[in-house]
């Protein structure tokens, strides 16, 4: 399939991370169809997206806000979202009976050319495609949260994906302006959630153990290990961490990793008392009712970080 025939795209569900999505496509000059369930988000959508809109503008990240919301219609019924789109993009509720009845209903008002992925951040295709007409066109698209700001997404195929489809989606998302990487076979949470499950799972020994604050171990990663992670991954970390790259650096500091590894060979799940410490630590310096507002300034930390990095070689 050539990717200049993804056009049309539809966005099924329309929260923040819908209407992230639907802000990627219509900013990559997608014609772009918005369905919810619930008719007050589908109202709310269009402001929702202006707003971020005019957040990137305000950073440099686009040059106009009306060009990309006039590619966005807002449809009453998921089939008239669906029905034309070359791409569905479905975002609902993070439960196995909920995608599988919102994918049923898409399974039905699709064409059987087009490809449907879903936003499951966890949750693998084959729990809720298996039973669909059209479930080799099914996969998960897992996208980092908000989408139109962090561009990884996970392709990660069910059993039953058309395998032409994960380099047929996979480039359009490069010229949709994600970065896409494919996950060969279902896995439980993918490979993002996997990753930083290892370090929170250590952070939260490190804290239960009494070894460091909160706040001193997010100070570590915020300091230190994000600064390099903000432009390159943890192997390429390695490989120029060591005078004679990554088979140096292995030699160097394998045993080490491998005996951490082994202190913790026996996880256990994080504990009401950890939980209850790190929340009244963080509730100190930040009340529940300053959460949106902080989450905004991430946001704006993370679109001044987006303008630096494109300005950057690579």
């Amino acid at each position: 399939m050539s990717m200049h025939k993804l056009n049309t795209v539809a966005i099924v569900g329309s929260g923040l991370v819908g209407s992230g999505w639907a802000l990627v496509f219509a900013r990559a000059g997608a014609t772009v169809r918005i369905f919810d369930g619930d008719a007050a988000l589908r109202a709310r959508a269009p402001a929702r997206i202006r707003q971020m809109l005019l957040d990137m503008q305000g950073a440099g990240l686009v040059q106009d806000v009306e060009e990309p919301l006039s590619r966005i219609t807002v449809c009453d019924t998921l089939a008239e979202a669906v029905g034309p789109a070359d791409y569905i993009q479905e975002s609902v509720l993070e439960r196995v009976e909920v995608k599988q009845a919102v994918c049923a209903e898409i399974d039905a008002a699709m064409r059987p050319e087009a490809i449907c992925g879903s936003s499951s951040s966890g949750i693998p295709a084959s729990a809720f495609t298996e039973a669909l007409r059209n479930r080799s066109r099914f996969l998960i698209a897992h996208p980092v949260n908000p989408p139109h700001l962090v561009p990884l997404v996970e392709l990660v195929p069910a059993p039953w994906t058309d395998p032409a489809i994960l380099p047929a989606l996979r480039a359009a998302m490069e010229e949709w302006g994600q970065a896409p990487i494919v996950v060969k076979a279902e896995i439980e949470g993918f490979i993002l959630n996997r990753l930083q499950g290892a370090l929170l799972n250590e952070a939260w020994a490190l804290y239960e153990a009494g070894l460091a604050s909160a706040a001193d171990i997010d100070l570590t990663v915020s300091q230190g290990l994000g600064l390099r992670w903000a432009f390159m991954g943890p192997f390429e970390t390695i490989d120029l961490n060591a005078p004679g790259g990554i088979a140096d650096y292995s030699a160097r500091l394998a045993p080490l990793y491998h005996n951490i590894a082994v202190s913790r060979a026996n996880p256990r799940p994080w504990s009401d008392a950890a939980i209850r410490g790190a929340e009244k630590e963080r509730r100190e310096v930040l009340p529940t009712d300053q959460l949106q507002e902080r989450t905004d300034w991430r946001n704006r930390r993370l679109m001044a970080l987006v303008a630096h990095l494109r300005s950057q070689p690579k």
